[in-house]
């Protein structure tokens, strides 16, 4: 199958096009940073690969080095079809620098290019119009006007380009006669015959980033969003969490009622509907997560606020871009880490990477839950838009970045490796202010909530069914005589301190597989116990069962700080070429997270 190459800068609407074509429905992004592998996908009878963005052919962080490395493999293949490049019609010129790149590049290899001129829509939003057929007689190759969002002159697009991928060689790019003059000067030139002026476009965007980037308003805007989106998880989460419980619960009586009393009923009660059940009541909030991350990011205030915390970021060390992988890693810590790979400065991305796991990522959503329901009251505030167990929510995940911003400042003290010599400066482009596209962005959610439930109910269900059959024998559901109160009993004094019993130091054990396996664990466990009667209700089980609330908080605070991941060891591994750092953050991690524990049982 031969390849389309689809390349563009960044925040240019190119990711938005790879999805309307292939129909996979991939992330969007309002900012750099995000697409640092290759993405493929169908699209008639090639293959579609999506580059990261990148401004030029001269790589300034490593994402824009993958891309331009396998762009000029891509121009050597006999693989590659046909090169499309995405412009910006709302910036031009930006995006002609890189495209006259691409244009000489492809006319060099002898490759078929054509241009797909995205955000049209924006464009005669202001009224004006841009003359492609001029255009593309500039630039020497075909030009092809239309909006990935909107839809305008896409199915016309998508006709030119399988016409152009069947006979890439009447679409090599057209040699000039003209003496070569620098790309910059071109595309400037090019830019004022046939684009918007950008003072038209920048007029709406420059009076709400004097506000939004105000240095006093700037920074409260910021910290009143951040608090939102944590409150949301709690209060706009909440009808669908009890309308979940409830249907476990439903589907619980009503599978059990059909089943004769024995083993296999109570393997379908305690363990499939204690354990898995117990977790799924939890997907909701992290949809609603994913939903509110989601409207920040194309809206193109992400970026905004990237450059809000940039400031503040350096004191500890980092930079301005690591507000972005930071952000990401309270939806999983792995691609953040990822992530990281953007940041230019070696120090400032090692630092990154080795803090990013204190951010509360979606895998502890369901244990701060759990204990929130468990512990805080349901308060309601201002008429019910907020309510206390939000704020604590909210302060725990504020307590995790307080740590990873505490951590960062040691470790840019102590850090072996020397500073920078040259750092460059911290550039970052802007987005225009944009309405959301709504169905990749449910897509998004959806695929969020499906992700989770792929990567988590596997391992809940074999943990699960561990810990029943460890607690079910040998004697038919005894707990205090099974094999797991052996091995409970024998771990307890190590969490004795904290004010638990064995039941959590199971919990706790298991959960280093994955965090969310806690939940999981202890709704097996209480199960056993004899919850038949609210076998979805795992909070109010262990409410009854008197957990203390010193016990509680210092529960909570070890989850904030422990690093309980394996996948993200590994990651962390491969990312650093260090094992060292992998395992010490596991081991440093966890004993920082013991001592707030003990300490919060003590005190409270």
């Amino acid at each position: 199958m031969k390849n389309i190459i689809l390349v563009g800068k960044p925040n240019s609407g190119k990711s938005l096009l790879f999805n309307q074509l292939t129909g996979l429905r991939q992330k969007v992004a309002n900012f750099p940073g995000v697409t640092v592998e290759l993405k493929s996908g169908k699209f008639d009878q090639y293959q579609m690969v999506d580059f990261p963005g990148t401004y030029s052919l001269k790589s300034l962080s490593r994402d824009e080095e993958l891309a331009i490395e396998k762009l000029h493999e891509a121009m050597h293949s006999d693989d590659t079809a046909l090169i499309v490049c995405n412009l910006d019609a709302t910036r031009l010129e930006r995006s002609l620098v890189f495209g006259l790149q691409v244009r000489d590049l492809a006319k060099e290899h002898g490759k078929g290019l054509i241009f797909a001129l995205n955000m049209i829509d924006e464009v005669q939003r202001f009224g004006h119009q841009i003359d492609t057929v001029e255009l593309a007689k500039d630039l020497g190759c075909a030009v092809y006007a239309m909006s990935a969002k909107t839809l305008i002159g896409l199915h016309e697009f998508k006709l030119a380009l399988i016409a152009a991928a069947k006979h890439p060689q009447d679409f090599i790019p057209v040699k000039s006669t003209e003496t070569p003059r620098p790309v910059l000067e071109i595309s400037r030139e090019l830019s004022a015959r046939y684009g918007i002026q950008a003072d038209v476009v920048l007029r709406r965007q420059n009076k709400i980033d004097d506000f939004l980037l105000n240095n006093v308003f700037g920074g409260l805007i910021f910290l009143v969003i951040m608090f939102l989106l944590f409150q949301s998880i709690f209060t706009w989460a909440s009808p669908l969490m009890d309308a979940v419980e409830a249907a476990v619960g439903e589907a619980a009586v009503l599978v059990t009622s059909l089943l004769p009393a024995g083993a296999l009923n109570d393997f379908v009660a305690d363990a499939m509907f204690g354990g898995v059940g117990s977790f799924l009541v939890f997907v909701p909030q992290i949809m609603v997560l994913t939903f509110v991350i989601g409207l920040l990011e194309d809206s193109g205030y992400l970026a905004r606020a990237a450059l809000i915390c940039h400031k503040p970021l350096s004191y500890f060390g980092l930079s301005g871009r690591s507000f972005i992988p930071y952000l990401s890693g309270h939806a999983c810590a792995i691609p953040a880490i990822m992530a990281a790979r953007t940041i230019e400065s070696p120090r400032k991305r090692l630092i990154t990477m080795m803090t990013i796991p204190l951010m509360s990522c979606s895998a502890r959503l369901p244990v701060y839950a759990l204990l929130i329901a468990v512990l805080i009251p349901d308060t309601q505030y201002l008429g019910g838009l907020m309510n206390l167990q939000g704020i604590t929510f909210f302060i725990l995940y504020f307590i995790g970045i307080i740590t990873a911003l505490l951590v960062s400042t040691l470790l840019n003290k102590l850090t072996n490796m020397d500073k920078d010599k040259a750092e460059m400066p911290f550039i970052l482009e802007l987005p225009t202010y944009r309405l959301p596209h709504w169905k990749p962005l449910i897509h998004r959610v959806l695929t969020s909530a499906k992700q989770f439930i792929k990567r988590a109910a596997p391992v809940i269900f074999v943990v699960s069914v561990v810990i029943w059959f460890l607690g079910y024998f040998p004697q038919n559901g005894e707990l205090q005589s099974s094999y797991l109160a052996m091995i409970g009993h024998w771990i307890e004094p190590i969490f004795a301190p904290l004010g638990l019993d064995w039941r959590y130091g199971v919990a706790i054990l298991v959960s280093f597989l994955a965090r969310e396996v806690f939940v999981g664990a202890l709704g097996t466990l209480f199960g056993i116990e004899g919850a038949d009667e609210n076998i979805a209700g795992l909070a109010a089980n262990i409410q009854q069962d008197g957990l203390a609330l010193g016990a509680g908080i210092g529960l909570m605070l070890f989850y904030v700080v422990a690093l309980q991941c394996v996948a993200t060891v590994a990651t962390i591994r491969g990312e650093t070429g260090s094992r060292k750092i992998a395992w010490g953050l596991f081991v440093g991690y966890g004993l920082l997270a013991y001592v707030l524990a003990w300490l919060a049982a003590s005190l409270i």
